[in-house]
């Protein structure tokens, strides 16, 4: 249901392979937690033949998630309902304080303005920050973009904020491109991948992200896939990790403008100003050369992950997703001429397809306990 592969009753039967008569008892009990809401009589669906169906839809007034967001331009509070659908959120802020407590506090307080707002029941708080998650203490260990300090407990932070503003629920964290990811798999461009690579560039910095065969890969620690510290301009800038010509500063919204001999304003995000730079500006040639050299470098770096993952699916986010769609072809290109397996056949690139796609991933992570046992969460 969350997923959208059972919009009948028929279809839950087959997926779950088991018999009607259970398959009506499963969607009774989700329906009676408030889940999902069941058509009184069957209907066939347009097109299709045999016997009529009960059909099943998320319901629209159920629980959801509170899912905040940081990323190094401000921060952004929401809630999110099953199947990734937002149902409200607040407006986004533009000052990120480098203590953790204190944006983390104003954060969950916007949250949770917005559930006395809407007067829903919460299951759980998701947090996606732009750092590397440290498990199992939840620590950001390399939040190079909001100047919190390196190992900073940002899961135990967010949790006691949440307490704190009254929200029950269990709280979790994990870093933004990661559940980018994760949403993307579930509801967006990754739906169908066995194994997706996701690689995205956000308002600062640039993340990676690994599904492997349906799960989400972090590693032995939660510090997998640290793509943004891959070298693909030897020489070039100098990145945070010390070493020189990253993906994080070679093919960030910073690089685009800095590469087009744009200075950086005040007035809106990072992520904003290379964007409208790249949709408004295109036809200018320092703009033009600025987006070819981007897509280069991001073509070389992703050819070099397509060596070692072999993914089935490619997915680009942020400033990567616009690159993608202003020179589709070119970025296609250098991956294809510089991977193995592009060139026995290529390996689809697309761009992601939710809006706030970390913060329907954060949300997932509070949506976890309830996938997994409904009853038990929820009773």
């Amino acid at each position: 249901m969350h997923t959208g592969r059972a919009p009948t009753r028929a279809v839950l039967t087959a997926e779950l392979g088991v018999t009607r008569a259970t398959a009506g008892a499963v969607a009774a009990e989700l329906e009676a937690l408030g889940l999902i809401r069941v058509d009184a009589r069957p209907g066939a669906a347009a097109g299709s033949q045999g016997r009529p169906s009960h059909r099943l839809a998320v319901a629209e007034d159920g629980p959801v998630a509170l899912a905040a967001q940081v990323h190094a331009d401000g921060f952004r509070a929401a809630l999110v309902g099953l199947g990734g659908r937002i149902v409200a959120t607040a407006p986004g802020r533009e000052t990120v304080d480098a203590d953790p407590a204190k944006v983390l506090g104003s954060v969950v307080e916007a949250g949770a303005e917005l559930l006395r707002t809407t007067g829903r029941r919460c299951v759980g708080a998701g947090l996606a920050v732009p750092s590397a998650v440290a498990e199992p203490d939840g620590l950001a260990l390399n939040p190079l973009h909001v100047a919190w300090p390196a190992g900073a407990p940002v899961r135990r932070i967010f949790a006691e904020r949440v307490r704190e503003a009254g929200i029950t629920g269990p709280a979790f964290a994990g870093n933004d491109v990661n559940l980018a990811a994760l949403a993307e798999h579930r509801h967006g461009a990754g739906r169908g991948a066995r194994d997706l690579l996701c690689v995205a560039s956000g308002h600062r910095g640039v993340g990676g992200a690994l599904v492997l065969d349906g799960r989400l890969h972090t590693g032995s620690s939660g510090l997998a896939l640290e793509v943004g510290h891959l070298p693909v301009n030897p020489g070039g800038r100098p990145c945070h990790c010390g070493s020189r010509g990253c993906l994080d500063v070679e093919t960030d919204p910073l690089a685009l403008l800095v590469e087009a001999g744009r200075a950086p304003g005040p007035e809106v995000s990072l992520l904003q100003q290379a964007d409208d730079l790249l949709r408004t500006r295109y036809a200018e040639p320092a703009v033009r050369a600025a987006a070819h050299t981007l897509i280069d470098r991001l073509g070389l770096g992703l050819a070099g992950l397509v060596n070692l993952l072999n993914p089935d699916r490619i997915i680009l986010g942020g400033l990567h997703r616009t690159l993608l769609e202003t020179d589709p072809d070119r970025l296609r290109a250098v991956v294809a001429d510089r991977s193995l397996w592009g060139q026995s056949g290529g390996v689809p690139i697309l761009a992601c397809t939710l809006d706030h796609n970390s913060l329907v991933g954060a949300a997932e992570l509070a949506w976890q306990p309830v996938l997994d046992d409904p009853l038990g969460a929820l009773r």
